[in-house]
């Protein structure tokens, strides 16, 4: 019997964590660079990022907004 790690993340392009966080794109590149936000490279080397972190930063950010 195969064993799964659990529902599968979806992922997010960096421009739409971008669009999320109202930054460029390339803001969000170094963010992964620098450790703040995982992400995920494509066989085509292109970065993605997992949905449901990137959503747990964004409600971190808003909370020190507020």
């Amino acid at each position: 019997m195969a064993m799964t790690a659990g529902p599968i993340d979806r992922l997010l392009t960096p421009g739409e964590v971008a669009a999320l966080f109202r930054v460029d794109p390339k803001t969000v590149t170094r963010w992964a660079q620098s450790g703040k936000l995982s992400s995920i490279r494509t066989l085509g080397g292109h970065r993605r990022y997992p949905e449901a972190e990137v959503m747990g930063l964004l409600e971190r950010a808003r909370a020190r907004v507020l």
